[in-house]
């Protein structure tokens, strides 16, 4: 057969040659040892706690040996496209601290532009074009109805699915019939012609995994779709050669791929890059582990810890704990330090799934959280809310000294321990929220209401805002002595059955009265930063509705 005007009829046209692109994407000028990695989505506008777990491994391989990161989106599908799905995918990466260097909407080094696949296609068809003309690729008729039945009837015989050997039925059609469905019109792709034997075994080095064994590819995969435009498999091995990528850290659930990209590679005559396949991220599910699940677990998705308000180094803190064995140690021992000063190894990489605890996440967070001054912390909830907030929460900020006396008192800041009440930046603006709206309902006083409303009554006759905490408590005092309780702990403690209860009960009172709960940082503080107006206001209210 004439391959090379089989090639000519299937992609007519002059292309580039190979050396025209291997000139046209030189190899980069980078120190010995630099690594370029990068993170590929496809535009379906959903990014999930998977591609940050990619994307801080290729961020840190990179920027740790002086290399590169990039951002290179694959759009072969338009079925997939989303609108706004690159913005929505570099903005949530950069939410989380993930620097690229250059790619899709980020610019940088134009020499590997563009970083659209589909801005790609001339590429793609000169090696198909190449390909053919090798007798490496050919053009398969087959319909999907056709492709169907064969893998049902694959499946009946329990046989391997997919188009090889013996079912690769376009694979050796004569010159005769490969002219006669062109000229008749005949929609074709084009596909691989593998030399592969599934009886051979592939001994690889993977990054993470260390020596793996795979079978040799024999699928005659397709490398051209009806329309043109490339499949994954053939455009990222055009892509990660011409882009220069070393080293492409990406999911476990790529394994079963690996085969087909080492063998296109090698049809392609281009240096393989090292793989490195990252552990699957797992959720404890009663007595088993799972995968986790865009559909059961909305976890998954980045857009949960924008939208809950997850302070950014807190998830990256745990996303390292289960990347790197040994970062968790590091952290303990520096938990202040700046994060890209661990030495990241992908050696270090888990080799299994990897248990993610939503528990642990929160631990952690409330730790950072806890480092943070209140200047900080004003900085990070007024960000969160002008974003995800109700219209009351971005009112918050309209008195930011105001906020900052409230932050400084539920932070603890200035006291001996820091307090760690906050998790995330919604549940702090429902913590603090009776600061800036009064309460709706409140806790239940445990003592009778004709009590409560006694207490609350004789405490606003001798309230006033100009006592200092030690003249405050010692009216608190006043009042619970008056009304059967015990003005010292000691005396309570001594005789408890003498007592309705102690002064820590009447606070307790007054507490519930003012915030609706019956548990808070200090209640001096909060009636100073209420003001007496709105002080005054809350008890009254609470002594006249039961």
């Amino acid at each position: 057969m004439d391959y090379r005007k089989l090639a000519e009829r299937l992609l007519p046209g002059d292309y580039p040659t190979p050396e025209f692109y291997e000139e046209k994407y030189p190899p980069r000028a980078l120190p010995a040892g630099a690594e370029v990695t990068r993170l590929a989505p496809s535009p379906t506008g959903f990014i999930h706690l998977g591609n940050l777990f990619a994307a801080i491994a290729n961020e840190r391989v990179a920027h740790r040996s002086g290399g590169v990161l990039y951002l290179r989106i694959e759009d072969t599908d338009l079925k997939r496209k989303v609108d706004g799905a690159v913005e929505a995918v570099i903005g949530a990466l950069k939410y989380f601290d993930i620097k690229f260097d250059e790619g899709a909407e980020i610019g940088g080094d134009e020499t590997y532009a563009p970083w659209y696949q589909r801005q790609r296609a001339e590429i793609y068809r000169a090696f198909a074009k190449k390909l053919i003309a090798e007798g490496r690729a050919y053009p398969c008729f087959c319909t999907e109805e056709e492709l169907s039945a064969l893998r049902e009837e694959q499946t009946a015989k329990k046989e391997i699915t997919g188009y090889y050997g013996k079912y690769a039925r376009c694979r050796n059609l004569s010159e005769e019939e490969i002219y006669r469905n062109l000229d008749a019109g005949k929609p074709f792709v084009i596909r691989l012609r593998s030399l592969g034997n599934p009886e051979n075994k592939l001994k690889l080095r993977d990054a993470v995994k260390g020596e793996i064994t795979v079978t040799e590819n024999d699928q005659d995969v397709v490398i051209l779709k009806s329309d043109g435009i490339p499949t994954y498999h053939f455009a990222h091995a055009i892509d990660d050669h011409f882009m220069r990528t070393t080293l492409v850290i990406r999911g476990e659930e790529w394994l079963a791929s690996l085969p087909i990209h080492v063998e296109l590679f090698d049809a392609l005559g281009f240096r393989r890059p090292r793989y490195g396949h990252n552990c699957s991220l797992m959720k404890q599910d009663g007595e088993t582990r799972r995968k986790l699940s865009k559909r059961k677990d909305p976890e998954l998705s980045l857009e949960f810890y924008r939208k809950e308000g997850y302070y950014p180094r807190a998830v990256k803190v745990y996303m390292l704990t289960l990347l790197n064995s040994n970062f968790e140690e590091w952290y303990l021992k520096n938990p202040a330090a700046d994060l890209n000063e661990f030495p990241f190894k992908v050696e270090k990489m888990s080799k299994s799934g990897a248990l993610f605890d939503l528990d642990k996440l929160n631990d952690i967070s409330k730790n950072e959280l806890a480092l943070l001054d209140e200047k900080a912390m004003l900085v990070f909830l007024k960000d969160w809310a002008a974003e995800f907030g109700t219209s009351a929460q971005k009112n918050y900020f309209a008195d930011e000294e105001k906020m900052l006396r409230v932050l400084t008192l539920c932070m603890g800041v200035g006291g001996k321990k820091r307090r760690k009440d906050f998790t995330t930046a919604s549940q702090a603006m429902e913590f603090i929220r009776y600061f800036f709206e009064r309460p709706e309902a409140h806790e239940e006083y445990r003592a009778e209401r004709e009590t409560v409303c006694a207490v609350l009554r004789d405490f606003l006759q001798s309230y006033s805002p100009a006592d200092d905490s030690q003249a405050w408590f010692g009216k608190v005092k006043e009042v619970a002595a008056a009304h059967g309780y015990a003005a010292e702990m000691r005396d309570y403690k001594a005789s408890p059955e003498s007592y309705k209860g102690s002064v820590a009960d009447v606070a307790e009172i007054l507490r519930i009265a003012t915030t609706g709960r019956a548990n808070t940082p200090d209640l001096y503080t909060i009636m100073q930063i209420l003001g007496e107006e709105e002080t005054r206001a809350r008890l009254k209210c609470a002594t006249e509705n039961p």
